[in-house]
Formats: C-alpha cells, sequence, structure tokens
C-alpha cells in the first residue's frame, strides 16, 4: 500500500533575522527521495524539526503517521539520522561506536552486535571496523555515520549531504549505497544535497526548496524528461564535407530549431533538437537519407535537474520582471 512518509502543512521556522522555512507544504511518499537546494536553503532545519529536535513557529508535520511537535520520541525511534558535520569520536572503534548507538536505540547487547556487523558490512566497512574511527579516511567517516543511522532498523533514513567531502569515486560509491538502503532492505530515504545532479541517478522523488520555499516537487523522472532532446550525429560525405551543417541547414530550412550540441563529447558533431513527437525522427531519417548521409546515432538526451531548476529560476525571474513592468 502506497502512504506518505513525510507530511508538512504550511510549516515555518524563523529566528530573529531569517526566516529558514516559509510555510513549506510537501507530501513525501516511499521510496528514495532528494531535498535539494543551496546552503542556507533550509534543508538542514527542515530535518531538525521532522526529528522533533526543533520546534516550528507554524504549522505542522508528521513523519510516518506521527506528529513532530509531540512524537519526536516516538519518531526517533522508527527514523534514522546522518548527520551533516563531523561528530564522531576519534578514540573508538567503528564497532564500538556503531553497537554503542544501536544500544542507545533499545537493541539489547547481543543483537546490537550482529546487527553492527551486518551493516559495517552493508556500508563496505567490515574489515576495518576494530580501528580507531580518528585514523579513518573521510569516506570511511561517512560510512560510520550511515551505518550507525541503519543499524536499529528503521524504517525511515535522513542523510543530511552524505557526500559531502568525498571525492568522485567515494561519491559514486555513496550515491549507491543510497540506493540500496531501499532497494535491498525497503528503507525509505530522505537525502539532503546541493548537487543537483547527484539526486538525478539515485533518487524516485525531489524537492527544491529555496530560501525556505518549495520551489518544485515531483518525480524525477518529470524533472528529468518534461521534453524529449534527440541529439543527431552524422557521417560526412564527399558531396557533403561538413555533413552536420548541411543536416542543419536542411532542418531549419523545415522550421526546426537545431542547436550545437555543446558539453556533449564530440560537440561539434552533434545536434540537438525537440523532439514534438514520431514525426520528428521522421523528418530527421528523412533529411539524412536525401543528403546522402550516415546515420552515426539518434538518441534521447536527458535534461538534467540543474537545467530543469535554472528554467524555473529564470521563469520566476521572468515573472518577476513583467510583475514589475506592470507596476
Amino acid at each position: 500500500m502506497d502512504v506518505t512518509v513525510i507530511v508538512t502543512e504550511s510549516l515555518s521556522k524563523r529566528f530573529p533575522r531569517v526566516t529558514a522555512l516559509d510555510r513549506l507544504s510537501v507530501d513525501v511518499g516511499p521510496g528514495v527521495t532528494g531535498l535539494v537546494g543551496a546552503n542556507g536553503a533550509g534543508k538542514s532545519t527542515l530535518i531538525k524539526i521532522l526529528l522533533g529536535l526543533s520546534p516550528a513557529t507554524e504549522g505542522r508535520a508528521e513523519v510516518l503517521g506521527l506528529d513532530v511537535a509531540t512524537e519526536g520520541a516516538a519518531i526517533r525511534e522508527r527514523v534514522g539520522y546522518m548527520p551533516e558535520h563531523d561528530c564522531l569520536p576519534p578514540d573508538v572503534s567503528a564497532t564500538e561506536f556503531v553497537v554503542h548507538m544501536a544500544r542507545m536505540s533499545g537493541l539489547p547487547p547481543t543483537a546490537a552486535r550482529e546487527r553492527t556487523a551486518d551493516t559495517l558490512r552493508h556500508v563496505g566497512l567490515y574489515e576495518e571496523r576494530y580501528r580507531p574511527i580518528g585514523g579513518y579516511s573521510t569516506g570511511m567517516k561517512q560510512r560510520v555515520k550511515l551505518a550507525q543511522a541503519l543499524v536499529h532498523d528503521p524504517q525511515l533514513v535522513f542523510l543530511d549531504e552524505p557526500t559531502n567531502g568525498l571525492d568522485p569515486v567515494g561519491r559514486d560509491e555513496m550515491l549507491g549505497l543510497i540506493r540500496r538502503i531501499h532497494t535491498d532492505f525497503g528503507i525509505s530515504v530522505l537525502v539532503t544535497s546541493h548537487l543537483l545532479g547527484e539526486l538525478e541517478r539515485t533518487c524516485d522523488h525531489v524537492v527544491v526548496v529555496d530560501g525556505g520555499k518549495l520551489l518544485r516537487s515531483s518525480s524525477t523522472t518529470d524533472f528529468t524528461q518534461n521534453t524529449t532532446t534527440l541529439a543527431i550525429e552524422v557521417t560526412d560525405t564527399d558531396e557533403h564535407p561538413d555533413g552536420t551543417r548541411a543536416v542543419r541547414d536542411a532542418l531549419h530550412a523545415r522550421g526546426v530549431t537545431v542547436e550545437d550540441g555543446s558539453g556533449l563529447p564530440g560537440a561539434g558533431h552533434i545536434l540537438l533538437l525537440t523532439a514534438q513527437g514520431e514525426e520528428t525522427y521522421d523528418l530527421v531519417r528523412d533529411v539524412i537519407a536525401d543528403l546522402g548521409l550516415g546515420l552515426v546515432r539518434m538518441e534521447q538526451r536527458r535534461h538534467h535537474i540543474s537545467e530543469v531548476f535554472k528554467d524555473d529560476a529564470d521563469g520566476d525571474a521572468q515573472r518577476k520582471e513583467a510583475v514589475g513592468h506592470g507596476n
């Protein structure tokens, strides 16, 4: 049964000089959900409210059907939390620390040790589990924080900037671990990041906040496939030594807007155009055939969340400018 794991209604959090959350209303379902926004957008503040650690100024929120204002302890029994900041004791081993956190969550000693061994194996720290944490790399410390969030077998985990400080390989490995939390164990995930592209391949749903306000909430598919962009690459011939230019000119003559594939490998030989339907594919095929060129590839190029985010921001700016001109 599809249920909502997080609900907020007009949730606000104000400090003396800043509004961290501004009437935020959003529903989060099962699966892996990305909470994305620039630093200072209100992501960490929202997590603290959802854990019952910080009261909201106004509005309400529920986590797993529990009210954050009155049932914070019950929420924390069912939810795992991986904080953003470095908070690990350097003089104990990963095993000692994760066992301690499991015991704090109510597991008996034997179960705590068994769960700790299983969890450290899952996050890839089993061989290093008895070394003091102070000697760990940044990536290993992030894995310890992830392990302690998972050790008590929660229904939901909050992961605050889990890829912070990681190199590209460590970042990919962490994103893979996050995805498997849900696929392997059925645990729902709310993961925050200021890096939009990360969440595209990891999350089922993305919530974008900006200045404490909801900018957008929709499935990752909706974010990345609102329109289909075709990437086209063709061969050159003696008759058309610049086949790319010949196709561009021919499509322009038929009223099709074509762009160069800037930023893509071999960009100088790739054309991008928006597919309006099956007829676009037919048109491209016919144009290339009429020119006597070879088709190297014609493939769909997915939009990235960062592009959609920029489009939304540009749209907001244009609307504000229009309002300004109307005054």
